[in-house]
C-alpha cells in the first residue's frame, strides 16, 4: 500500500504551500487501504483491539467516490473492499512527496511518485509537474539493487490529477516485479521500460496524453531551522535535533524543554524529513521568551550549531535495528568531528557539505542522494559514495567499496585536497565529486597516498 506521504513541513501561509499540505492529505485518502485488517489485532480467532485511521480534513474532494471512478481502462478491480489495490496490493511499498518549485526539503526525488505543486501568478492551482520511479534501498553486492533519483513523467492539470496517481499505481499493481522482491518497487518498472515507455503504460490507463513537464525555478535545499515568518503574522521556528533523538542528558535538555514550550504555549509541532522539529504558529511576543526557555534547557541557536551537524543524517542502526550491519547514529558525532578536523586541515574549513551515514545498505536515512555518504558493510567497515547533489537531485556513486572505520581521514584527505585545489568559483564539494569524476578522483588519491 501507500506507506506514507510527505510534504515540506515549511508552514508558510502562500497559497502553493497550503496546496501542498492539502494534496498530500488528498492522496493519503486517496490510496488508504479499505480493508481494516490494517488497524485490527486478532488473537485465538477474537479481536482484541483495533483503531481509528485517522480521516484527513478533505471531505470537499469526495474522496470515496473518487477512489472508485472506474473509466473503463483497468484501473478500477472488481473487488469487494479494494478497488485500486484489489486482493493482492501493491508488489512492494509505495511513498508519495508533494512540494512546491524550488523546495526540495523533502527529498523529492527519493519517491515512487513526487508532485510539484504549479500555481498562476493569482497563487490559483493550475496542476502538477510529476516524477516518478525514485527510490534508495539496496543489496550490497547485488548489481541488479540500486538507489534512484526519479524522472519526469510530465505536468498534470489539477482536474486530472487524481486520476493520473491511480494510473500510476494501477501501472505498478499490475506490471510491477512480484516474482523478486528486492526488484519489487516501482523505480526497477521505471528503468526496465523506459521514462517514455512507462509514461505510454500509465497514458493506457489514463486514455488521455500526459503533457510536457513545465520549466520550474532551480531546486534548493533548506532545512528551515531558525526563525521565519508563516506570511500571516505568526512566526515558526525550526529547532535542529540531532539524529532526531529526544533526550534529557547532562546540561542539554531537550526532552524538558519540549514539555515547558507544549504546556506554556499549546505549541503545534511538525517532525520535518530531517529528523527535527518545526514550532508553528507561534506569536511573535512570545519569541525571546521561547528563545530563552531553549537557552535554559542548553538547546544552542541554530547559528551554533556547526553546519556539518546541521546538514547530517544517520539511521539509528545498532542497537535497534535487526539489518544494520555497523553503527550509524551513535558514532555520527564523532565521524562528523573527524571529518571537521580533516577540512579544517585541507583548507576547506568555510563549505558545507551534507553526510549521510546508514549501517546497511537499505537507505533510510537517503544516503546515496548526500554528498558524502557512509553506508554500513560490515562491523565498523563502511562503504564510501561520493558526488550526490548539494540541493537533492541526483545520486551519489561508490567510490570505495570498503573503508575501515580507523581510516576515515586517510580516505577523505586527499580528495578535499583536490577539491581544494580543482574546484570552481562557488562549486559545491558534491558536484566536483560529480563533475570530477571517479576515475580522476580515485587517480589524485593514489598519487597523494604514495608522496604522503
Amino acid at each position: 500500500v501507500s506507506r506514507n506521504v510527505m510534504t515540506t513541513p515549511a508552514p508558510f501561509a502562500s497559497s502553493d504551500y497550503a496546496y501542498t499540505r492539502e494534496y498530500s492529505k488528498v492522496f493519503a485518502q486517496l490510496f488508504r487501504p479499505m480493508t481494516p485488517a490494517f488497524s485490527e489485532i486478532w488473537l485465538d480467532g477474537e479481536k482484541a483491539a483495533s483503531i481509528e485511521t485517522w480521516h484527513k480534513e478533505v471531505d470537499h474532494h469526495n474522496i470515496d467516490e473518487t477512489m472508485k471512478y472506474d473509466n473503463g481502462r483497468g484501473i478500477i478491480l472488481d473487488h469487494p473492499i479494494e478497488p485500486i489495490y484489489g486482493d493482492r496490493y501493491l508488489p512492494r511499498k509505495f511513498k508519495i512527496g508533494v512540494t512546491v518549485p524550488g523546495d526540495n526539503s523533502i527529498d523529492i526525488y527519493t519517491n515512487d511518485i513526487g508532485c510539484v505543486v504549479i500555481t498562476n501568478e493569482a497563487g490559483e492551482l493550475e496542476g502538477f509537474n510529476v516524477m516518478v520511479g525514485g527510490g534508495m534501498g539496496r543489496t550490497h553486492n547485488k548489481e541488479n539493487t540500486f538507489a534512484r533519483a526519479a524522472d519526469h513523467l510530465g505536468f498534470v492539470p489539477k482536474e486530472d490529477i487524481m486520476e493520473v496517481m491511480k494510473s500510476i499505481v494501477a501501472a505498478q499493481r499490475d506490471h510491477g516485479n512480484r516474482d523478486v522482491r528486492a526488484n519489487a518497487r516501482m523505480k526497477y518498472l521505471v528503468h526496465t521500460l523506459g521514462v517514455d515507455n512507462f509514461r505510454t503504460l500509465v497514458e493506457s490507463y489514463f486514455g488521455k496524453k500526459i503533457q510536457p513537464w513545465r520549466p520550474i525555478q532551480e531546486w534548493k535545499y533548506s532545512d528551515w531551522m531558525g526563525w521565519w515568518e508563516q506570511g500571516d503574522g505568526k512566526l515558526f521556528y525550526g529547532l535542529h535535533v540531532e539524529s532526531g533523538r529526544v533526550k534529557d542528558e547532562g546540561s542539554f535538555r531537550l526532552k524538558s524543554a519540549l514539555r515547558v514550550l507544549v504546556d506554556k504555549y499549546n505549541i503545534s509541532m511538525i517532525l520535518s524529513p530531517t529528523q527535527s522539529l518545526i514550532f508553528r504558529d507561534i506569536d511573535p511576543k512570545d519569541k525571546e521568551d521561547i528563545e530563552a526557555i531553549l537557552a535554559e534547557h542548553g538547546i544552542q541557536p541554530i547559528e551554533n550549531v556547526d553546519p556539518l551537524n546541521r546538514l547530517a543524517m544517520a539511521c539509528p542502526a545498532l542497537p535497534l535495528c535487526g539489518l544494520a550491519q555497523t553503527e550509524a547514529e551513535r558514532v555520527l558525532p564523532n565521524y562528523l568531528q573527524r571529518i571537521r578536523n580533516v577540512m579544517d586541515k585541507t583548507g576547506i574549513s568555510d563549505e558545507e557539505i551534507m553526510i549521510r551515514m546508514t549501517g546497511c545498505p537499505n537507505g533510510c536515512a537517503r544516503p546515496y542522494m548526500a554528498e558524502i555518504a557512509l553506508v554500513g558493510d560490515g562491523p565498523k567497515n563502511y562503504q564510501v559514495w561520493l558526488g550526490g547533489s548539494p540541493v537533492l537531485t541526483r545520486t551519489a556513486y561508490p567510490y570505495l567499496a570498503k573503508m575501515k572505520a580507523d581510516d576515515l581521514e586517510a580516505t577523505l584527505e586527499p580528495v578535499f585536497v583536490m577539491y581544494a585545489k580543482e574546484r570552481h568559483e562557488f562549486e559545491a564539494f558534491g558536484d566536483f565529486c560529480n563533475r570530477a569524476g571517479l576515475e580522476a578522483i580515485q587517480k589524485f588519491s593514489e598519487s597523494y597516498a604514495v608522496a604522503a
